[in-house]
């Protein structure tokens, strides 16, 4: 984040334009986040894949007798049973519209927290056409509903765990590192992959572009002072907003995560993001408000390259 009078408001809705994405075709692969004045979405589109139920083969050592027909076919059963899918909670139009909107203004304190916060996801996206209902578990009741955009660009969501017909993913509001579960199955949701994501080393102050498990550039960064860290774990890039009188970058890119530090800023809800800063002297040094400031090159590779919904890793 700049300093309050630079006026970066990666949450609000200032001097922003918010992107073309509600014109955008619902097969569109995850996009990129800006580019050549507007929002892309560049992203390649992998077609869902539908899950193969693989046989169950009952292993015995040489010296072990074989289970006998009745033990068997239990394991059979047990093992279909835990291919089920659990149907989701009904919920109407109605209920739907009711429930609070995960968005990067949301706070759900209800919502699960990541399990794994330093594990690196594979790169499965999650893209909402309209809205959907998100769930603390699987069957369990909704807690909230994720909508088709952010901040004027589509909502891509990275998957961090799974079940069958259910996917847990990232959300983009408060607490930090909030996730839900979403019904994989259901025909509003298109899925993709990127290939990309994004390391970001605070004591180095070094961000890692990785593209297929492979570093492709490395940059010094500016990272939050002490007293406004950049918050750690795994987010994710949210949005892309291309602000047309720039201050500070002519691009922003929101993360899913929040300063700890500030509840609101500049208007917005003290979201963290990815931007530029007019001089270089801010580079490899605690110098931003939580923000992570890049370099104009690395700014024009991210926002042209790196899919929404690509997670970072920030430790």
């Amino acid at each position: 984040m700049p300093d309050p009078d630079e006026h970066e408001n990666p949450g609000g809705d200032s001097t922003a334009d918010r992107g073309d994405a509600d014109s955008r075709a619902a097969e569109q692969p995850p996009p990129r986040p800006a580019g050549r004045g507007r929002v892309r979405i560049l992203a390649l589109l992998v077609l869902a894949a539908a899950a193969a139920l693989t046989a169950v083969a009952v292993a015995s050592r040489a010296d072990t007798p074989a289970p006998n027909a009745p033990n068997a076919a239990a394991a059979a059963d047990t093992a279909a049973e835990a291919d089920q899918v659990v149907a989701p909670a009904a919920v109407t139009d109605a209920q739907l519209a009711a429930l609070p909107q995960e968005t990067t203004f949301a706070d759900l304190p209800t919502a699960p927290k990541d399990p794994a916060p330093g594990q690196q996801p594979d790169g499965l996206v999650l893209h909402p056409r309209t809205a959907v209902p998100l769930y603390s578990k699987p069957g369990a009741a909704a807690i909230a509903a994720l909508p088709p955009t952010q901040l004027g660009s589509d909502t891509w969501v990275p998957v961090i765990g799974e079940q069958p017909g259910w996917a847990l993913v990232l959300l983009p509001g408060r607490p930090n590192g909030s996730t839900a579960w979403l019904y994989r199955d259901d025909p509003r949701v298109d899925e993709a992959r990127t290939p990309y994501v994004l390391r970001v080393d605070r004591a180095a102050y070094r961000l890692e572009l990785v593209k297929d498990g492979a570093t492709v550039r490395t940059w010094t960064v500016g990272v939050g002072k002490p007293v406004s860290p950049t918050p750690a774990g795994r987010a994710f890039v949210l949005a892309s907003i291309r602000d047309t009188k720039p201050t500070f970058s002519p691009i922003v890119l929101p993360l899913s995560v929040h300063s700890d530090t500030y509840t609101t800023y500049g208007g917005g809800p003290g979201t963290v993001g990815v931007h530029g800063w007019p001089t270089d002297g801010v580079y490899g040094k605690s110098s931003s408000d939580g923000c992570i400031r890049v370099p104009p090159d690395a700014l024009n590779i991210l926002s042209s390259d790196v899919p929404l919904g690509t997670p970072v890793l920030i430790r």
